[in-house]
C-alpha cells in the first residue's frame, strides 16, 4: 500500500516534470499571441493578446494548402499502413508455414534502415516509374516505412488472444476471414487506434521525403511549408510561432479525442510478446 506520504511525493515530482515539459509549449503559445512589435527570440508575455498573427501566418504561408496535403498523405498512409499490417499481423501470428519466421524478421529490418539510407536511389526510382512530385511518391515509401512497425504491433496484439476465443470461433463455422474481421479487429480497437495513432503522427511530420520527392508547391506538406515560411520571415518571431501552432494542432486534437484509447492500447497486451 501506497502511504498518503508517497503519493503527495509522487504527485510533487509527476506536477514538476508535467510544469518543465509544458514550459516551452506555452513560451510558443505565449509567442504566437504576442503582438508583431514586441515580438522576440527570447521567452515574452504579452500586454495584449494579438490572434491576428494566426491569420496573417495562414494567409501569407498557404497553410490552407500545406494541411490538405498533409491530411491527404497521412489519413491515406494510415488506411493502407493499417490494412496490411492487421494482414500481416494476423498471418504471422496464427498461421504456419516454411520460413514463417525468417520473413517476420526480414519484415523487422524495415524498423532498423533510416530514411537518409535509400532516399536518393528511392527518387531516381519513383522518377523513372514516373511518380516523383506526386503524392504517391509520398504514400507509398512512407506506407512501407510504417509497415514494420505496424506489423510487429499487430501481431503481438494478435498473439495475446487467447486461442481459445478463435477455436470457439471456428467451431461455429466462421472462416479465417470472418474470425478477423469480425471478432478480432473489433476487440483490437485500443491498440489499432494507438498504431494508426502514432503512423498518422510519424507521417504528418516527415520532413525529408517531401523535401526531395515534392517540387510543386501545391503538394507541400505542412512540416515542408513551415520551413519555406520560416526561411521567408526569419526575425518575425511572431508569425514563425502562430505557424507553429497552426502545423503541431492536428495532431495535439486528435491526440487529447484519442487519449483514453491510445493510453488503454498502450496499456493493453498489443506490447506482449
Amino acid at each position: 500500500m501506497i502511504t498518503r506520504r508517497e503519493r503527495a511525493l509522487n504527485y510533487a515530482i509527476l506536477t514538476v516534470f508535467a510544469g518543465l515539459a509544458l514550459l516551452p509549449l506555452v513560451g510558443v503559445v505565449s509567442s504566437a499571441l504576442t503582438p508583431a512589435e514586441e515580438s522576440s527570440s527570447s521567452f515574452t508575455w504579452p500586454s495584449s493578446l494579438d490572434w491576428g498573427n494566426f491569420a496573417a501566418a495562414w494567409s501569407q504561408g498557404h497553410f490552407g494548402t500545406y494541411l490538405g496535403s498533409s491530411v491527404l498523405v497521412a489519413v491515406s498512409v494510415v488506411l493502407l499502413t493499417s490494412v496490411l499490417a492487421i494482414l500481416a499481423g494476423y498471418s504471422f501470428a496464427h498461421f504456419q508455414y516454411r520460413g514463417r519466421s525468417a520473413l517476420f524478421y526480414l519484415t523487422l529490418v524495415g524498423l532498423m534502415v533510416p530514411p537518409e539510407a535509400f532516399v536518393i536511389p528511392l527518387y531516381f526510382d519513383l522518377r523513372d516509374a514516373g511518380l516523383s512530385d506526386t503524392y504517391w511518391s509520398l504514400i507509398l515509401p512512407q506506407t512501407a516505412q510504417s509497415l514494420a512497425f505496424g506489423v510487429f504491433w499487430m501481431r503481438n496484439f494478435f498473439r495475446s488472444v487467447p486461442r481459445s476465443v478463435i477455436e470457439a470461433a471456428r467451431l461455429d463455422g466462421a472462416s479465417d476471414w470472418r474470425v478477423l474481421w469480425g471478432i478480432l479487429v473489433p476487440a483490437g480497437r485500443p491498440a489499432l487506434l494507438t498504431m494508426a495513432m502514432l503512423v498518422f503522427m510519424w507521417t504528418w511530420n516527415e520532413f525529408l521525403l517531401p523535401l526531395v520527392m515534392i517540387t510543386d508547391e501545391a503538394k507541400r506538406t505542412v512540416p515542408l511549408g513551415l520551413a519555406f515560411f520560416q526561411g521567408q520571415h526569419t526575425t518575425q518571431f511572431s508569425l514563425l510561432a502562430a505557424a507553429s501552432v497552426i502545423v503541431a494542432l492536428p495532431v495535439v486534437l486528435l491526440y487529447v479525442f484519442l487519449q483514453r484509447h491510445f493510453i488503454s492500447g498502450m496499456l493493453s497486451g498489443a506490447v506482449k510478446g
